[in-house]
């Protein structure tokens, strides 16, 4: 249950909201509200989206973050979250991603699935996703927390709409049963240099997992994944942070490449 009231709630997304627009740091909101509960946060969450779809614009996906067994047990969290991607946080592949418009920007490799089915948890396992999956396509994430020096607990990243800022989507797309998924290998570039590898096994044991547990969450609320949804999921790579004038490539096996650069 939530302990915050509907006042409350509709304060904290204005104010979480107004941080991501205008590009400014707030301190944890757990700060001020030790009380508040995962469906408080939740519910920020959906107000902010609410918010954004009230002046026009469009949900165009949704994210999974804190999807490897490594960063939840670093901060101390039992399951992932989710968070919502919005019109204005697409750059096309190769596209320049403006610095001034964010705080602190990291960027990590994952990939998209697509769907072709609804998924509605609960009991939504790899099987359910595999078999409503359109195709995969390679995505990075920038991610860029409102919160000052990117601390904060799992209530307010999730009030945060878990850090989600910009994504970059890449132009290959593949069947799911045409890629080895568990193992399928990622190489980050910034500027030309390695600075990450992965693979994907990393998300969660099979990147799948995280569509699976998406489609629970989502169950929680009476929310499904419908049809047609492009859904990132989660860290291929751990986070690196870019700085103005950066470029990155990042470069899957069977998927080609993903590239951008900061401005």
């Amino acid at each position: 249950m939530g302990n915050l009231t509907k006042t409350q709630i509709e304060q904290l997304a204005e104010h979480c909201e107004n941080a991501e627009l205008k590009a400014y740091e707030i301190t944890k909101i757990t700060d001020d509200f030790p009380d508040m509960t995962y469906e408080d946060a939740f519910d920020i969450q959906w107000e902010m989206r609410r918010r954004k779809e009230a002046r026009g614009t469009k949900i165009v996906g949704m994210k999974m973050g804190l999807t490897s067994w490594a960063k939840m047990a670093q901060m101390g969290v039992e399951h992932p979250c989710y968070g919502f991607l919005a019109d204005y946080f697409s750059v096309p592949d190769g596209g320049e991603i403006k610095i001034d418009e964010l705080i602190h920007p990291k960027i990590e490799a994952e990939l998209a699935f697509v769907t072709k089915a609804p998924l509605k948890g609960p009991g939504v396992h790899i099987a359910d996703v595999l078999r409503a999956t359109d195709f995969v396509m390679p995505a990075v994430e920038v991610i860029d927390s409102r919160y000052k020096d990117f601390k904060f607990d799992l209530k307010s990243v999730i009030a945060d709409n878990s850090s989600s800022s910009r994504f970059v989507a890449g132009g290959t797309m593949a069947k799911a049963e045409d890629l080895d998924l568990k193992n399928i290998g990622v190489v980050m570039e910034i500027n030309g240099e390695v600075v990450q590898v992965g693979a994907g096994a990393a998300v969660l044991g099979h990147p799948a997992s995280s569509v699976a547990m998406l489609a629970n969450m989502l169950g929680e609320r009476g929310e499904e994944i419908p049809a047609g949804t492009f859904i990132m999921i989660g860290a291929i790579t751990a986070a690196v942070q870019v700085n103005k004038g950066d470029s990155f490539t990042v470069r899957y096996q069977d998927l080609g490449t993903v590239s951008g650069k900061f401005v």
